[in-house]
């Protein structure tokens, strides 16, 4: 089987979010099963000269953008056994980071021709299955239903689209239909792209796609409801037939105590008590004081709404006055910046704050605390929380969307259980669990069982891989 992965990031090309991290991870697994798969990109202008000098060229050619005839150039690159595409046009993609201009409706109009134009100048590849992915390439299966399938090439092939977070639907002025998307006003219906006065992208992948998928199963039926349906909760309801939601994984050789070079000691789950030496090893790397038996709590997080940050902040005082330290890692919304910042100063001997990501400092923290906290507001999916149970760190997080599929809530009378959740949008109540998770980790054997209950829990990508198989099979 032939798939065409289709992703405005992929890691480690560029990465702006988690979404680059299953559309590295996702396809090398699907590989490893015996598939073809392939990724296609955009050929940014920050990719690293490492891979882009070892591109080449395997086509240039024309791709019409409405009216307009725009350059095309499709190069290739193999990494780690698994094939990459990249479209380039310099108008468009050089610049920095992926998105966030004025023009991304042009921009990402452009890549969605571009996919399918360059298909035909794939040597010996025709997809049976184009994978899409986020509102960036949510007009793949507009344009492919309109304009492609009738190919000889790819009479057979069908299209699947993954919401990874609905919230964001790329958005545009209904004239690039058009003037853009070389697509006629018959598209600006409410059962096709129109979303109140604007198009969404994101709606055109929904209703054309063969098949739609979520990044976990809870989620799935999350967006199905007025409070996280973004205003297609409707729509979605409507095609629950073609909707389903396959959690993510992580990836196992990146993601591993055993072997990740960033960490002070390296152990697995047959030599936990090494995990200690971590420990102490992050609170000397943040200036907190070293002590093995305060229990630290780990943060690593966008600094937003949506992460559960106003939740903590609302309690911080009250958290603070248990015996913890509290080490964070992210970046976000200047007043939670500030506010962390502050706390810091005021508490040096509980709470560090890094601003910014450092790879090596969030490896620190996922081996050295003692809990996680994720307390999302909403979360898609989430791979902080499989991230930190893979280190034996305890995760804490809300029951929504992936946290629920992937976190099993300790229960202290069978010894069952991989964290700690809360169900309602509530500082309270987070702050009631946090302090039950703290009353369990004073218990050293109950806490040792917590850890190998957490480090067990698979997460690995290869049984989502085959998740994803048989979806495709269906089709």
């Amino acid at each position: 089987m032939k798939v065409l992965f289709v992703s405005a990031e992929v890691h480690p090309f560029l990465k702006t979010g988690g979404l680059a991290d299953v559309a590295y991870a996702l396809p090398k697994s699907l590989c490893q099963q015996g598939l073809d798969v392939r990724v296609i990109m955009p050929k940014y202008s920050d990719i690293p000269q490492d891979f882009a000098g070892k591109m080449s060229l395997v086509a240039s050619f024309n791709v019409y953008v409405g009216w307009r005839s725009q350059y095309c150039g499709l190069y290739s690159l193999v990494y780690e056994g698994v094939t990459y595409y990249f479209i380039d046009n310099e108008y468009y993609f050089k610049r920095g980071g992926c998105y966030g201009y004025y023009d991304d409706g042009e921009r990402f109009a452009y890549f969605c021709r571009a996919v399918l134009e360059s298909i035909f100048r794939m040597d010996d590849f025709r997809p049976d299955v184009i994978h899409c992915n986020d509102w960036h390439t949510g007009m793949i299966p507009v344009m492919f239903r309109d304009s492609y399938y009738r190919s000889p090439e790819l009479t057979n092939t069908k299209t699947v689209f993954t919401i990874h977070n609905l919230k964001y639907q790329g958005l545009f002025s209904p004239a690039i239909l058009e003037d853009l998307c070389g697509l006629t006003m018959h598209y600006y219906t409410e059962d096709k792209l129109k979303y109140n006065d604007a198009i969404s992208f994101m709606k055109g992948g929904i209703v054309f796609a063969d098949r739609v998928t979520t990044v976990s199963d809870t989620y799935a039926k999350e967006i199905q409801t007025p409070e996280f349906g973004e205003g297609l909760d409707g729509l979605l309801r409507e095609k629950s037939y073609k909707l389903s939601g396959i959690t993510n994984g992580i990836d196992y050789d990146i993601c591993n105590p055993q072997t990740d070079p960033d960490i002070a000691v390296n152990y697995t789950s047959r030599s936990i008590k090494r995990k200690v030496e971590n420990k102490t090893d992050l609170q000397a790397t943040v200036n907190l004081p070293v002590n093995p038996d305060v229990p630290v709590i780990g943060l690593i997080s966008r600094l937003v709404r949506q992460k559960g940050i106003d939740l903590i902040t609302c309690v911080i005082e009250e958290l603070l006055k248990e015996d913890v330290q509290l080490v964070l890692l992210g970046s976000g919304d200047r007043d939670y910046q500030d506010f962390f910042e502050y706390y810091a100063s005021s508490y040096p001997g509980k709470v560090a704050c890094y601003i910014g990501f450092d790879g090596a400092l969030a490896s620190k923290i996922y081996a050295g605390s003692d809990i996680f906290l994720m307390p999302s507001h909403f979360e898609p999916c989430g791979i902080s929380q499989m991230i930190s149970m893979r280190y034996g760190t305890i995760p804490v997080v809300r029951e929504t969307g992936g946290l629920k599929d992937t976190v099993t809530p300790f229960n202290e009378y069978t010894d069952e259980g991989n964290g700690f959740s809360f169900a309602n949008y509530n500082a309270h109540e987070m702050l009631d669990i946090i302090r039950y998770a703290l009353k369990q980790y004073k218990n050293k054997d109950v806490w040792q069982n917590i850890i190998k209950n957490a480090m067990k829990t698979n997460s690995d990508w290869k049984s989502k891989a085959l998740e994803y198989i048989k979806l495709y099979e269906e089709m």
